[in-house]
């Protein structure tokens, strides 16, 4: 075995990608997006998790731990409102400061190409997932043309998937602005254009970051509430 580089170009820091060459690496038929250093800082989520949001479990404190839920999780769970309409959430890597600076480029600079950064990662684990449609979380008019892409459906259409876009934002104002609590508060977020599309189906709502979990929380309620079967969440960073 030795290395080659593969003509290929990192989309994270533009140097060449080398490659192991051996049978099994001759027969895929994609190429690595990443070098090695670059796909090196990227935290893998992995272990023992949450099974409702992937947090990790390796050094949490057993105080916010509740059985194989976080604490947050648990929150959710015991809220009324709120309670059965995300099935899980499954996420790739923690939200580093590497991963922070990489979705900041792909998000508020627009490089779209970033989005491949994630693709096969992103196939394999959707691989083992059922699901009938997958829907990306919207933005607003003025944020769709500030960015000029919807970073959602950029990672839906890199993991070779067709994104449905059957959701409107009612309300325009950045979610990273409110505390946990004012996410909450907040009436309805999203709603579903074409209720008749999701009658009875899997949906899998993908974006980039989970944080507290109340934009896909929003998303997921107004898709059940819809006619949805059952709503589940995939996210790069957690």
């Amino acid at each position: 075995m030795f290395n080659i580089a593969s003509g290929q170009i990192c989309v994270l820091c533009d140097t060449p990608i080398q490659n192991d060459i051996t049978w099994k690496a001759l027969l895929k038929k994609e190429g690595a997006s990443l070098c090695r250093d670059c796909e090196g800082k990227l935290e893998k989520i992995e272990g023992d998790t949450c099974k409702g949001c992937s947090r990790p479990f390796d050094g949490l404190s057993l105080e916010f731990r509740f059985g194989d839920l976080c604490f947050d999780c648990v929150r959710w769970d015991d809220n009324p409102d709120w309670k059965g309409y995300l099935t899980k959430n499954i996420s790739l890597y923690l939200y580093n400061d590497f991963l922070k600076e990489t979705i900041a480029k792909f998000k508020y600079r627009g490089d779209y190409a970033i989005s491949q950064a994630f693709s096969q990662q992103i196939k394999q684990r959707l691989n083992k997932l059922e699901f009938d449609l997958v829907v990306p979380i919207p933005l607003s008019v003025d944020r769709l043309q500030e960015r000029g892409f919807n970073q959602s459906e950029a990672l839906i259409r890199s993991a070779g998937l067709l994104p449905v876009n059957i959701l409107s934002r009612l309300h325009t104002e950045k979610q990273s602005k409110k505390s946990r609590h004012e996410r909450i508060s907040l009436h309805q977020v999203f709603q579903v254009e074409k209720p008749e599309s999701v009658q009875d189906k899997i949906i899998l709502i993908i974006d980039d970051i989970y944080t507290t979990g109340s934009t896909i929380r929003h998303t997921a309620k107004g898709l059940i509430q819809s006619g949805a079967r059952q709503v589940m969440s995939f996210t790069v960073a957690r």
